[in-house]
């Protein structure tokens, strides 16, 4: 089973990589589902890691649906990836009635080729997951990560199950969302060849209280997030 860790930082990466992961997600800002990582953190992840880095291309966090301005910038960031010696894209685009959009999502495919291309959690918000899934494999998408449409891969596995079953031959489904100590060997034993878990957790950083909180308290920011590679390299001891 290949390893993918997501990962949301220089320190993060290499954590993946000491914990024995076969590749890693990068992105920044775990707390609100990942975004493009920086130019710094990318260039010092592709000199500093021996394994692959796939790249997160979303511009901003919340939904799916991107401004032409946005979609811009999602092509020139994928144009730098591709200069710059990465070797993967996570992306997608959605409508705005959370149906897959056929026609922005196949231009970042083509863009990205011949990297290979993942279709992001954002499938887990479509109303027709067989379908998009289809159009996904018309276009030349290498595989989607995805959590069944549910809160966690666990919960998801009857659907993963049955796109796998039916579609697996075409297209690689790689379960992601949730994978902890306590799943993921069910999850294995599904028969997926790739998995996906970031194995992170909070770090405290400062020690005093914060005066003013500039995130609409949507997480503490007296913690930051990491890799921890202890945790990897556990929950790869369990699959591997």
């Amino acid at each position: 089973m290949l390893i993918e860790v997501c990962s949301n930082s220089l320190e993060s990466a290499q954590s993946a990589e000491k914990g024995g992961a076969d590749r890693i997600e990068l992105c920044a800002e775990l707390e609100v589902g990942g975004i493009t990582p920086s130019y710094g953190t990318l260039k010092l992840v592709l000199e500093s890691l021996s394994i692959k880095v796939f790249v997160l291309i979303r511009p901003r966090s919340g939904n799916f649906t991107y401004s032409d301005a946005e979609f811009e910038v999602m092509k020139e960031d994928i144009r730098w990836c591709k200069e710059n010696g990465c070797h993967g894209i996570v992306s997608g685009v959605l409508k705005d009635d959370n149906t897959l959009d056929v026609e922005r999502t196949r231009e970042l495919i083509q863009l990205s080729a011949p990297l290979p291309f993942t279709f992001h959690r954002a499938f887990d918000w479509v109303k027709e997951p067989e379908e998009a899934l289809k159009q996904l494999i018309d276009m030349g998408c290498s595989r989607v990560l995805s959590s069944g449409q549910q809160a966690t891969a666990h919960r998801g596995l009857k659907m993963l199950n049955h796109l796998q079953k039916n579609y697996g031959n075409q297209i690689k489904l790689m379960p992601g969302g949730g994978i902890n100590e306590d799943n993921i060997k069910t999850i294995k034993e599904a028969g997926f060849s790739e998995i996906h878990f970031s194995a992170s957790e909070p770090i405290r950083q400062l020690k005093s209280s914060i005066a003013l909180v500039f995130n609409a308290n949507l997480y503490d920011e007296r913690y930051v997030r990491r890799t921890n590679a202890t945790k990897v390299a556990e929950l790869i001891s369990l699959v591997k």
